[in-house]
């Protein structure tokens, strides 16, 4: 019976959460070999590195594409390989032989992001065309964060409030607000937390994995901490390191 506690003072996405999990003593090995289930190794490779962010050492979990397959069949640029359905996504995830929780985490996340982009986009989920998350880096970041939390063994997930950012950025439709319209749809019914940042702090996809599998949201709660990472994310801001802390406690 382990806890994992998700201290998101600088917001969560898919990478950062990987980057903690793996940082605190999770086995990239481990995840390696089950996302390969997924059958789509032709289209990334994996890299993690240490870098360090304002002065806090973090692991950057970096999903990169490999465009060997782009082009072959289209010459609108958009190949079929990095744009699916939310049903092409749960047929991969069922057809991968991943052990049941993986699957059942895994299916979950994703329904809760098909679900907010159907409602945001008025359309019905199964056809939701994934656009941030349809693309293979944020599949990867999903099961692989699900592999991660259970080869620890995790049976509770808590987190802390989650700042989302302000201002703006530009996603596949235009220019939005942050929180974009999708994560904000998945973060009903969590404590948000006010921030002054400009820039977004927490992805559909790290909106999706606290909506599917966190079951409470506060303080660190009372346990024995056995391991802490921290995840670092991409952007860096003057003022505090952007990395998510994990902690792992029973």
């Amino acid at each position: 019976m382990k806890t994992l506690y998700l201290d998101c003072f600088s917001g969560i996405s898919g990478d950062m959460t990987i980057g903690a999990l793996l940082d605190l003593g999770a086995d990239l090995s481990v995840l390696e070999r089950d996302i390969a289930k997924l059958d789509i190794e032709s289209e990334y490779k994996l890299e993690t590195y240490k870098v360090v962010k304002q002065g806090v050492s973090a692991t950057k979990f970096d999903v990169l594409l490999t465009h060997e397959e782009v082009d072959h069949h289209h010459h609108h640029g958009h190949d079929h390989h990095h744009h699916r359905h939310y049903t092409d996504i749960v047929e991969m995830i069922k057809n991968a032989e991943l052990n049941e929780n993986v699957t059942t985490m895994a299916l979950s996340v994703f329904e809760k992001i098909g679900r907010a982009e159907a409602k945001i986009h008025n359309m019905p989920f199964e056809k939701v065309h994934f656009h941030e998350v349809g693309a293979v880096d944020s599949i990867v970041d999903i099961v692989g964060a699900c592999i991660l939390i259970d080869s620890l063994d995790v049976t509770t997930i808590v987190s802390s409030p989650v700042p989302v950012g302000n201002g703006r950025i530009l996603i596949a439709h235009g220019v939005y607000p942050v929180p974009a319209p999708a994560t904000l749809e998945l973060l009903k019914g969590m404590p948000i937390e006010k921030t002054d940042i400009r820039g977004e702090l927490t992805t559909p996809t790290g909106g999706g994995l606290l909506a599917a599998l966190a079951t409470g949201f506060g303080p660190m709660p009372s346990f024995v901490v056995e391991s802490v990472g921290y995840g670092a994310g991409t952007k860096d801001f003057p003022n505090h390191p952007n990395v998510l802390r994990a902690v792992l406690g029973r």
